[in-house]
């Protein structure tokens, strides 16, 4: 029982074992995934949360220990969304008529989500640090975290919520499209990609390359305007609320 001790041990501490068991988690989700049918609820990303949680609850792992190996995927976010520019490019001609309302989209879209948060932040009685950490939720979480930190928020918070936010966002989006009669694939693409970030961007591709061009380009969009526009309004918004 103390050699099993030690060797668990030893492997919790290992940067390699955490890597690997991510890895793993994630390729179960991928069987899991086609196995469904492509249902969106049992997306690769969903299926590798849910082995990875509750092991790192039962081993009593601490978050900190888990992303000392786990963050050599977390650094391949960087070069996955830089790829995104492959797509962006053969949808260039489509993309350079339509600027106008793709900025108006965005802008509108970053402030909706973020004054939203910090609404029902106040409405359920959050706090402070809880409100700044969930109003950069529609975004990349690199970015978000940094914004969180900036605002006085939470980043491993942050983080989480980020998370919720891409697996609902991808969820829901299609009922809603079809309650909505959206049915313009770069429309859909565009709304998924400034709601629901990265989980959005890949539910977009899932429809079609087009669907996926515009999420991509939404994304970014997306995280440089909610870069400047919530440090500007959030802190300002929730004392105007709570006066």
């Amino acid at each position: 029982m103390t050699t099993m001790t030690e060797l668990w041990q030893h492997l919790q501490a290992n940067q390699a074992f955490w890597l690997c068991v991510t890895l793993l988690a994630y390729q179960a989700g991928i069987v899991v995934y086609r196995k469904s049918g492509y249902l969106t609820i049992f997306s690769p990303f969903v299926i590798a949360v849910a082995i990875l949680m509750p092991l790192l609850l039962v081993s009593h792992t601490p978050y900190e220990t888990y992303f000392s190996g786990a963050q050599f995927v977390h650094f391949l976010l960087g070069p996955a969304t830089v790829a995104l520019a492959v797509p962006l490019f053969d949808q260039r001609l489509r993309l350079a008529k339509l600027w106008a309302p793709i900025f108006i989209g965005v802008f509108i879209g970053c402030t909706v989500g973020i004054a939203s948060t910090i609404l029902l932040g106040v409405v359920f009685g959050a706090s402070f640090e809880s409100i700044m950490s969930m109003a950069p939720k529609s975004v990349t979480t690199p970015i978000a975290m940094g914004i969180s930190e900036k605002m006085g928020g939470i980043a491993d918070f942050t983080a989480g919520i980020v998370v919720l936010t891409g697996i609902v966002g991808a969820l829901i989006a299609m009922p809603l499209f079809k309650l909505f009669r959206i049915k313009k694939s770069y429309i859909q693409g565009f709304a998924l990609g400034v709601a629901a970030h990265g989980m959005g961007t890949s539910r977009a591709f899932q429809i079609n390359g087009k669907a996926g061009a515009f999420s991509g380009l939404a994304m970014g969009l997306a995280g440089l305007v909610t870069a400047f526009l919530a440090p500007a309004i959030a802190p300002r918004l929730l004392a105007w609320l709570t006066q």
